[in-house]
C-alpha cells in the first residue's frame, strides 16, 4: 500500500528510513506546540484551544503535502507570521484576532488561485540558478542559528549583537556533545542517527542538572493529558472583514501574501534542491503541487483559529534523516496528533536534544554551495549575499527579496540586463516597495 501510495522504490527509500525522518522533523518542529499558542494568545485568543488548533492544523497541512505532492515537507502555524499577526495587526493596529484570522483566510484563498492559474510556479521558475543556491544555504544557516540560540550555546549581547554562551553550563554542553555525537553516527553511517542521537541525548538529560534545580530532561506527573476543544476559535473569523472599510486593510494582507509566499517558497525550493529533484520534470510537478498543499491549509488553517500554516524549515532535518516521499509527512502529522495525547511526553525531549540534528542538517544544506561558479562574481556574490541575510534578518522572506535587488543590480553592472527575466523584474519591484515604502 504504501508502495503504491508514495512510490518509495522509485525514490530510493523505505518504510523505515521514511518513519525515521518523519520522528526527526516531528522532534526539531515540535516546539511549534507551545510556542504559537503562548504567541497568539497575546490577541485574547483561548490558549488551551490554541493547543488543539495547532496540532490539528499542522496534522492536516502535512497530509495534504503528503498525499498532493509527496514531498517530505511538513507544515504548522509558522512562526514569522504568528508573530506578524500578534504583534503588528492585533496589538500593533487594534485589528481584532476573529478580523486577523479573515485576513489570514482570505491570504490562503488568494493562494489558492495564484497556485491554481501557475502564478506561484512562475515565480519559483524566475528565480535565478542563485537565489536558489542560496535559499538552500541559507535556510540550513538560519536552522543552525535557532538551535545554537535555544541551547544556549549562541547568546544576545548589547555590544557585539550576538556571542558566545557560556559553553561550561550544562546545556550548552551536552549540545556540543550532542553535535559530535550525531556527527559520528552519520559518518558511521548508523541507521536513523539522527534519531538514535536525539534518544541518547534526552537519556543522558535525565542524570545531569540543568542549574535551576531541574534536570536537563525531566518528566513530570502523567504522560497523558486530555485534548482542549478547538470550539472557542473554530469558525470565529470576521469573514468580510478585508473588504470593510473601503479596503483599508487590503494592504495588511497584501504583506501576509508576501510574507507567506515567500516562506513557503524558498523552504520547499530549499528542501527540494537538498533532494536534488527541483529542476526536473518530476520535481517540478511535486513542487507545483506542494505550493497547493500549503495554499488550501493556510485556508483551513485560518477556518480552525490559527495565523498561516506553512511549510516548516525544519522539514530539512527529516530529507537529512533520509525522508523522500510524503509518508515522512504522514509521520509527522501522526506525531502531532498523538501530541494531544501524550503531550508531556513529547514536551520532555530538551533543547540540547534537537538542536545538534539542526546543526547537522546546516552542513547538508550548505553542500548547494559548491554549485556555485566563484569566478562569476554576479552568481556567487548573490547567492552569498542571500544565504547570509536569511538568517541575519531572521526571515526568509527579507533574505529573498534583497537577494533579489542585489542580482538585479549585480546583473546591470555586469552588463548581463538581457539575463534577467521579465516576472525576475516585477518581483524586484514589489520587494522595493515592500522593503522600503510600505507601512508594515
Amino acid at each position: 500500500m504504501f508502495e503504491k501510495l508514495f512510490k518509495l522504490k522509485e525514490n530510493g527509500t523505505n518504510i523505515r528510513t521514511e518513519f525515521l525522518a518523519g520522528l526527526t522533523t516531528f522532534a526539531a518542529m515540535a516546539y511549534i506546540l507551545a510556542v504559537n499558542p503562548s504567541i497568539l494568545s497575546k490577541t485574547g485568543m483561548d490558549a488551551g484551544a490554541l493547543i488543539t488548533v495547532t496540532a490539528v492544523t499542522a496534522a492536516i497541512g502535512c497530509i495534504l503535502m503528503a498525499f498532493m505532492s509527496n514531498l517530505p515537507v511538513a507544515l504548522a502555524p509558522g512562526m514569522s507570521t504568528n508573530s506578524y499577526f500578534t504583534f503588528m495587526i492585533c496589538l500593533g493596529m487594534g485589528v481584532s484576532w476573529q478580523q486577523a484570522l479573515s485576513l489570514t483566510f482570505w491570504n490562503g484563498i488568494v493562494f489558492i488561485i495564484l497556485t491554481a492559474t501557475g502564478t506561484r510556479k512562475a515565480i519559483i521558475n524566475s528565480l535565478p540558478a542563485p537565489i536558489k543556491i542560496g535559499i538552500q544555504a541559507g535556510i540550513g544557516f538560519f536552522i543552525a542559528f535557532i538551535g545554537l540560540k535555544g541551547a544556549g550555546v549562541i547568546v544576545a549581547h548589547p555590544a557585539t549583537i550576538v556571542s558566545a554562551g557560556n559553553l561550561a553550563l550544562p546545556t550548552p554542553l551536552l549540545t556540543l556533545f550532542g553535535i559530535v555525537l550525531m556527527l559520528f553516527l552519520v559518518v558511521r553511517k548508523i541507521p536513523g542517527s539522527l534519531v538514535l542521537g536525539m534518544f541518547i541525548i534526552t537519556i543522558i538529560g535525565f542524570f545531569i542538572p540543568a542549574g535551576d534545580g531541574t534536570m536537563i530532561t525531566e518528566l513530570s506527573g502523567s504522560i497523558i493529558s486530555r485534548p482542549n476543544s478547538m470550539s472557542p476559535t473554530f469558525l470565529k473569523l470576521d469573514w468580510w472583514f478585508p473588504f470593510t472599510e473601503g479596503g483599508k486593510y487590503l494592504p495588511i494582507l497584501l504583506t501576509l501574501l508576501l510574507l507567506d509566499m515567500f516562506d513557503s517558497i524558498g523552504t520547499i525550493v530549499g528542501v527540494s534542491r537538498r533532494m536534488k529533484i527541483e529542476g526536473t520534470a518530476e520535481g517540478d510537478k511535486r513542487i507545483g503541487r506542494g505550493l497547493f498543499a500549503d495554499a488550501i491549509a493556510t485556508a483551513i488553517g485560518a477556518l480552525c483559529g490559527t495565523s498561516t500554516v506553512t511549510a516548516f524549515v525544519e522539514s530539512a532535518s527529516g530529507v537529512q534523516a533520509g525522508g523522500r516521499t510524503g509518508l515522512t509527512s504522514v509521520v509527522v502529522a501522526c506525531c502531532f496528533l498523538l501530541a494531544l495525547v501524550f503531550s508531556p511526553l513529547i514536551a520532555i525531549i530538551p533543547v540540547a536534544a534537537t538542536a545538534p540534528v539542526l546543526v547537522l542538517v546546516a552542513l547538508a544544506m550548505a553542500e548547494g554551495l559548491r554549485d556555485l561558479e566563484f569566478d562569476d562574481l554576479c552568481a556567487s556574490g548573490t547567492a552569498l549575499l542571500t544565504a547570509l541575510l536569511i538568517p541575519l534578518s531572521f526571515s526568509i522572506t527579507m533574505g529573498i527579496s534583497l537577494g533579489l535587488l542585489f542580482y538585479v543590480c549585480f546583473s546591470i553592472l555586469n552588463g548581463r540586463i538581457r539575463e534577467i527575466k521579465p516576472l525576475t523584474w516585477i518581483m524586484a519591484l514589489v520587494f522595493i516597495y515592500f522593503s522600503f515604502f510600505a507601512k508594515h
